[in-house]
């Protein structure tokens, strides 16, 4: 018997041991294969390493273009005096070194400044003399001193003498010799590299001559983003063929400690060195900076504004002596990062947070034998998962594991947040959680399996398995529960129940097994023999169109005694109307009373084997993705789920009518409203943008508008997504040619400027009653969209302002970089044209100025499509193509 009870004994441990030694490879190569313990890894070490008691330098302030700035001083780029005026009361308050991250790539030339010149030139010419003739000269000598922004600023450079300006680099292989060789004022900030110890540039953009020759330096301004976006790094150098660029932080330290580029000494793989600072680094010339916590509420570096310090609100003074870093983070200005401890960072707060690193010696080490440690911490973990672990009791071995997970946890926590070094720990660490899970369950699978399946055999034990299964929606699991307990006049009422759910979800075959069950006890139990009638009538009838019908058919509304569908947690009202893909209907969730518009998608019927499944994972992710965005002029998505095949999204039920009748010449909206309402879906455009949701389907039948309110709601989002490079069984082809952008026809990929050229289409159809481009075929249209510019919409409707037709325009380019580039952008030009706040001229000249050279028309393809009942979002997520 002892012997028996070891052999036993043995075999368990044995198993136990082979599962230890499974989850250890599993663990390993889900680390290999997946970011998900990378992630949980760099998570920890934006925790840990911003819990710190280091304080940042307070000889740092910044400056900031921000929103009141733009607001006040006018729409981004400035006129470069602009710039200098703020340069020169810095100078006149002694700042010790000024850094400006804006970039100054391209010189500024007012238009008038050419026709000045060109009549010094012609006064010149003329070799007269006279009073007269002298004072025009000096005038105009006066307006080109004024107009030429770059000069003056150039001249504010050369007085401060302590201004930094960024150049930016392409990082890359270099694989052969430079297009353009580092300009001679570039070359004065620079080192020679030692060994390749920099990170690696193909290309630069630096600085014009006339500024860059009067700069105090220029240094890089390069963002090195970890895999989720994030800065942590900070290349001090980057290697541009044989010289090292310094990082404008690296730059500002060096020149704030009154030293320059030649007392900086490079400590290959170990350091760079400026005077007697030695700032840790890896092999190549990476640090890991210090990001400062905020105290108080307050941000770790105080941001004043620009145009404060610039009209004397805040004193020029209060910089005496300090690294002013000046930089933007208004909206649409300036681009920002996440960091350790803050969700979004702009350059210039970010050159602060690494400039007080450098100068306060505060950084993260990763030192050389950080790696070692981590390997023999796993090594550790999976020695005690597959050898000890299964020879403890589970008290035993919750207690020990829940110890030694807490002491890796604090170690790196300690490391990180008390020393600044960081050693990996989050690896082993959740080895061993998810060793400890596996075997746990595993015992408890095979060892107390046995006893419960016994404890539920009980029969009131299955009536209150099979209640709790109905409750959750498992209704064949319930069944199968109640049909385990002894027949009562408890569990018949409990039957009748789930019969009635199994109508709802509209399984007749399955009900009609329930009630034949229920009749086999009492026959005459209520009113069972009608139900089991009506419910064998409907098992044989087809509720969900097929053949030639609607796709998702048409559910069974008015069965009398049946009691009304559900899909999901939604009992279904009545049918609202028909698309392209499914059936809207009303419904309403029972619960809180909330109404809902239910749109169905069949993807059954227009999918099949792997098609159908990636189909369905991309109808509930781009749900989810859709569900996400909380915006007034977007349609606010409740729930999806799926039910026998039909996929449902639960949304926010509209009132008013979608656009469609609005685009025919005798029905068109007034001018004022059209502009209102496509600024309001260019702003909910730009806000899911930045939450990187393409729509990929805007057109009129999309966008839902109701007159008496005055409300604006953009639907759909996510659908088009699922099916815009597919076809469905039948042939119909999907999306909406006419309103995809260039690149969207050619199966480029697409981001939010595709929207923004779709919505230009929406916003010429609306104005005109037609499209930009019509065509007799697909072949024509697809060639007009791609090559074609569309006509002036003057010449439809000429009554139309010059700056409307420009903004037009400029939202059909056809290539995307010359386009809008924001929602916000394409509305604020809008709503100057409604409001009437600039000339005619001035909007086309705001859209040149984004534009650039080059801009292209496009035209579109007519298409038609349904119009749906009013007070419902669509349906139709494509459209019958009519040549």
């Amino acid at each position: 018997m002892a012997k028996s009870s070891k052999a036993g004994a043995g075999s368990f441990w044995r198993a136990d041991w082979f599962a230890g030694v499974l989850v250890v490879l599993a663990t390993v190569a889900l680390h290999l294969s997946t970011d998900l313990i990378g992630t949980l890894e760099r998570r920890f070490y934006d925790v840990a390493s911003t819990t710190t008691s280091r304080q940042p330098s307070d000889r740092i302030a910044v400056i900031a273009i921000d929103d009141q700035s733009i607001a006040n001083l006018g729409r981004w780029p400035w006129p470069r005096d602009i710039h200098a005026k703020l340069i020169d009361q810095l100078a006149a308050a002694k700042a010790k070194t000024v850094v400006h991250t804006a970039f100054f790539f391209e010189p500024q030339v007012d238009r008038g400044l050419v026709f000045i010149r060109k009549m010094k030139e012609a006064l010149a010419a003329g070799g007269e003399t006279g009073a007269a003739n002298e004072s025009v000269s000096n005038l105009i000598t006066e307006a080109e001193t004024a107009l030429d922004t770059d000069a003056i600023l150039a001249a504010s450079l050369e007085k401060a003498g302590n201004v930094l300006i960024p150049s930016v680099f392409t990082l890359g292989e270099q694989q052969g010799k430079p297009d353009n060789p580092l300009p001679p004022y570039a070359l004065k900030s620079a080192l020679d590299d030692v060994n390749g110890f920099s990170v690696s540039a193909v290309r630069g953009q630096q600085p014009i001559e006339l500024l860059g020759n009067v700069a105090s330096g220029i240094g890089h301004l390069n963002q090195f983003v970890d895999v989720d976006g994030a800065v942590r790094s900070e290349p001090l150098l980057v290697n541009y063929y044989g010289k090292d660029i310094p990082s404008i932080s690296l730059l500002a330290a060096l020149k704030s400690l009154n030293l320059n580029v030649g007392d900086v000494k490079l400590h290959p793989g170990e350091s760079v060195q400026i005077g007697k600072l030695q700032v840790r680094t890896d092999d190549s010339a990476l640090m890991l900076p210090q990001f400062y916590r905020g105290r108080d509420g307050r941000p770790a570096f105080s941001v004043d504004s620009f145009y404060d310090v610039l009209t004397g609100k805040i004193p020029a003074s209060k910089y005496t002596d300090k690294i002013v870093i000046i930089g933007a983070t208004a909206a649409g200005v300036g681009v920002q990062f996440p960091v350790p401890g803050n969700p979004a960072l702009s350059p210039a707060e970010t050159v602060a947070h690494i400039t007080s690193s450098i100068l306060n010696e505060h950084f993260i080490v990763l030192p050389s034998w950080s790696h070692w440690a981590s390997l023999a911490a796993f090594v550790l973990i999976a020695a005690y998962v597959i050898g000890a672990l299964p020879r403890l009791s589970a008290g035993k071995a919750a207690g020990l594991t829940l110890a030694v997970f807490v002491i890796l946890l604090v170690t790196e926590f300690s490391l990180l947040s008390v020393s600044a070094t960081w050693v990996k720990l989050v690896f082993p660490a959740m080895a061993l959680l998810l060793g400890h899970l596996a075997l746990t369950t595993k015992r408890f699978l095979m060892t107390e399996a046995g006893k419960v399946k016994s404890d539920e055999e009980s029969a009131e034990t299955n009536r209150m398995m099979g209640l709790a299964l109905q409750g959750q929606g498992q209704l064949d699991m319930a069944f199968d529960r109640f049909r385990r307990v002894p027949m009562g006049e408890a569990v018949m009422g409990n039957l009748y129940s789930l019969a009635l759910d199994f109508e709802r979800k509209r399984q007749f075959n399955k009900a009609e097994a329930v009630y034949e069950h229920m009749a086999a006890f009492d026959p005459d139990y209520k009113d069972i023999k009608a139900k089991l009638n009506r419910a064998k009538n409907l098992s044989e009838t087809v509720i969900l169109g097929g053949g030639n019908a609607h796709p998702g058919g048409t559910m069974l509304l008015d069965g009398g005694a049946v009691e009304k569908p559900m899909l999901g947690r939604y009992q279904v009202e009545k049918e609202l109307g028909k698309g392209a893909m499914g059936v809207v209907y009303l419904g309403k969730d029972p619960k809180i009373g909330r109404v809902v518009a239910i749109k169905t998608m069949a993807l059954s019927q227009e999918f099949s084997g792997d098609e159908l499944i990636d189909a369905r994972e991309r109808f509930f992710r781009e749900a989810e993705t859709a569900g996400r965005l909380q915006h007034q002029n977007i349609v606010t998505i409740f729930d999806a789920g799926e039910e026998h095949d039909l996929a449902y999204i639960a949304m926010e039920f509209l009132k008013g009518r979608d656009l469609t009748d609005h685009c025919k010449r005798d029905q068109l909206l007034p001018v004022p409203t059209v502009l209102s309402i496509v600024a309001r879906v260019a702003e909910a455009l730009a806000y899911a943008h930045r939450q990187n949701v393409v729509h990929r389907d805007i057109k009129p039948a999309n966008i839902m508008y109701e007159g008496q309110s005055d409300s604006v709601k953009v639907t759909d989002f996510g659908i088009a997504r699922i099916t815009d490079s597919s076809k469905t069984k039948t042939g119909l082809v999907l999306g909406t040619p006419s309103f995809m952008s260039p690149e969207q026809l050619a199966g480029k990929k697409v981001d939010g400027r595709s929207d923004l050229y779709s919505l230009g289409v929406m916003l010429y159809q609306l104005l005109s009653g037609v499209l930009p481009f019509r065509g007799e075929s697909m072949s024509e249209l697809m060639y007009k969209i791609a090559n074609e510019e569309a006509a002036d919409i003057r010449t439809i409707r000429p009554e139309l302002s010059e700056g409307l037709a420009n903004v037009v325009a400029l939202a059909l380019s056809k290539r995307p970089e010359t386009r809008y580039q924001t929602g916000e952008q394409f509305a604020a030009d809008l709503r100057s044209v409604d409001a009437g706040l600039t000339s005619s001229a001035s909007v086309p000249a705001a859209a040149e100025s984004r534009s650039g050279s080059g801009m292209e028309k496009t035209e579109a393809f007519e298409v038609t499509v349904p119009t749906m009942p009013a007070g419902i979002a669509r349906t139709d997520d494509s459209a019958d193509i009519e040549i």
